[in-house]
């Protein structure tokens, strides 16, 4: 009875939160302003930004908890004569070893969701462990229920190369964090600002067979010598079947609503009880049940070109369109630019 009752007390003290990471100019700060003003305004959720970026001193949202008053990014780079790369490496350390400072700073905080906006190097989610142990002593010895969202931009599906370095660089991150993921391509409203998409939009969510993707790759002079490299990774992101995405559109409430969902399920807020749920929402949301077609609409009709998503279909997929619907409520309305 003991056991039970303090597994109880565990789980509904237990915090819950997003760890947002993701490439520099993928937009984590803008998104984490967006995803706090839909948190607190309409599902009345008090939230708890803190940025643990050392550089990031032009933020859209006001920070309660900041890392810059514990350490500084061009501080340490001054002092001890490092590059930026270097001297971030060593401000996640100094982190690292004061974690108790950012512990302290987050009990101040009682039924919060807190969104942590990380720094943008990828050598911190691929190759450093700085952050990995951090996460791991929230996680583990403080029960913080965190879920990463990892932001790229969406453009990058017009390039079949990037596409593919992007799908190495999710599946590292989620293989070396070791927290549930949710992989997002971002700013879907520009996904097809540098060109055409070359197979349906789904294609690309879905990660469906990457064969096609590579072959894409021969018409090129400059990639085609690496065509057995790029095959092989393609062949090791397959191999794993870890990654997916979801699209977002900061500025449209519906696409932020849906990915938060993802969320809620990823971390396991969806199971608490901190706000009113019907059953049939629970369970729809617990099984992830949603219509494949209603996670990319909004994208699909908006932002790719006519008939298609200014593709051909993706290969193995059906693509065809479903039923348009009208947006019953009215986008977010964000202050900052995407």
């Amino acid at each position: 009875i003991e056991t039970e009752a303090s597994q109880l007390e565990i789980d509904i003290g237990a915090m819950f939160g997003q760890v947002v990471i993701g490439p520099p100019g993928s937009g984590k700060s803008t998104y984490c302003a967006g995803m706090a003003e839909l948190l607190q305004r309409h599902l009345k959720r008090q939230v708890v930004l803190v940025n643990l970026d050392p550089a990031n001193d032009q933020l859209p949202y006001k920070p309660d908890i900041d890392l810059t008053e514990l350490v500084r990014l061009d501080e340490a780079m001054e002092r001890l004569d490092l590059g930026p790369n270097g001297g971030l490496l060593f401000c996640m350390d100094f982190l690292l070893k004061n974690a108790d400072w950012l512990v302290g700073r987050l009990k101040q905080f009682s039924n919060a969701y807190f969104l942590f906006d990380m720094p943008g190097q990828v050598e911190l989610y691929t190759n450093d462990q700085s952050v990995q142990q951090l996460l791991d002593h929230l996680t583990n010895k403080c029960d913080y229920r965190l879920a990463c969202v990892h932001l790229v931009d969406s453009h990058y599906c017009t390039d079949a190369g990037k596409f593919v370095a992007v799908l190495l660089t999710s599946l590292s991150a989620m293989l070396n964090l070791q927290l549930p993921h949710v992989n997002v391509l971002s700013k879907a409203d520009l996904i097809e600002q540098y060109g055409q998409l070359p197979f349906h939009i789904d294609y690309f969510t879905d990660v469906l067979d990457l064969s096609y993707l590579v072959q894409s790759l021969e018409g090129d002079p400059v990639l085609q010598k690496y065509h057995k490299f790029t095959s092989a990774l393609a062949e090791l992101v397959e191999s794993h079947s870890l990654v997916s995405f979801s699209l977002l559109d900061i500025q449209d409430r519906e696409s932020v609503l849906r990915l938060l969902r993802s969320v809620d399920q990823a971390n396991g807020y969806v199971f608490g009880d901190a706000e009113e749920r019907s059953i049939a929402a629970l369970l729809s949301c617990a099984v992830g049940a949603d219509f494949e077609y209603a996670k990319i609409q909004s994208v699909h009709e908006k932002y790719t070109a006519a008939s298609g998503g200014g593709s051909e279909a993706a290969p193995g997929a059906s693509g065809t369109a479903g039923p348009s619907e009208e947006e019953e409520e009215e986008d977010i309305q964000i202050d900052f630019l995407a």
